[in-house]
């Protein structure tokens, strides 16, 4: 691993947190994904995890078996699915000595010069407790972008800056993106040259495609950031990268380039 201390920022989607039919919260996968972040915050890093879910979560306390199509009942969902997502959270970071910290934010949030100072000022204390882990969501009951667009990936690109993270690493069910022959690249100086790579689909109970992936990660490099996009279901990805290994598809950040 590496071992200058980096700010990272980690994004996980619906499509990684929720079981295989989409109806509630795969509890694996919060226990790996506890792991590997508290393998990073034992070793010196500073860790913020931008997470969706919180309608994945909720649909079986409304009994859907598929997201619904309507926004209320998806706010619903996901006013009902919150508190289920930061309840696994703080169930299995728990067992690694650490407690979790929920901020829900709306984009008006970051827009206003006082609401972006003091959500700096409330993660600034909490990083300086280092053994709390900030999961930030979307406040999906009141605002409707993350529900209607993009999967937190835009969110998860605002807040990176926002904390001037070294490192954004979005997780989602591809290993990174593939070319038209399907294979992955990974390295990618221009984003230009490669978003005719993008693909529409999406998973069933996921929002942001790789179309939106592609967006988020461009804010992200333009103010420096260096970002990857792998895959969230494969096992020990979030370490591999940080530890400079050749993992998914690494973005160059502008202020990198030579």
């Amino acid at each position: 691993m590496a071992t200058k201390p980096q700010r990272i920022v980690l994004k996980f989607g619906s499509g990684i947190l929720a079981n295989a039919r989409g109806t509630s919260l795969d509890d694996r996968q919060f226990r790996r994904l506890s792991a590997e972040i508290a393998g990073l915050v034992k070793a010196g890093h500073q860790v913020v995890v931008v997470s969706s879910g919180a309608v994945a979560a909720g649909l079986a306390v409304l009994g859907l078996k598929d997201r619904p199509e309507d926004l209320a009942a998806r706010q619903a969902c996901a006013a009902i699915g919150q508190s289920k997502l930061m309840q696994s959270y703080a169930t299995h970071f728990a067992t690694h000595g650490l407690n979790v910290a929920q901020l829900l934010l709306t984009y008006k949030d970051l827009d206003s010069r006082t609401g972006y100072q003091n959500i700096r000022n409330t993660l600034g204390r909490i990083f300086e407790r280092k053994t709390v882990v900030p999961i930030i969501n979307e406040n999906d009951s009141v605002a409707v972008e993350e529900l209607k667009f993009g999967d937190n990936d835009k969110l998860s690109a605002e807040v990176a800056v926002l904390v001037e993270a070294d490192t954004l690493i979005l997780l989602t069910s591809v290993d990174g993106l593939l070319d038209k022959a399907g294979k992955i690249v990974r390295e990618v100086e221009d984003i230009d040259r490669v978003a005719g790579f993008a693909r529409e689909e999406k998973g069933k109970f996921s929002v942001g495609g790789m179309i939106s992936k592609l967006q988020a990660v461009k804010v992200a490099v333009d103010a420096g950031i260096q970002t990857f996009i792998a895959g969230g279901r494969n096992p020990g990805r979030i370490p591999a990268i940080v530890a400079g290994k050749a993992v998914g598809t690494r973005f160059i950040a502008k202020a990198t380039r030579v």
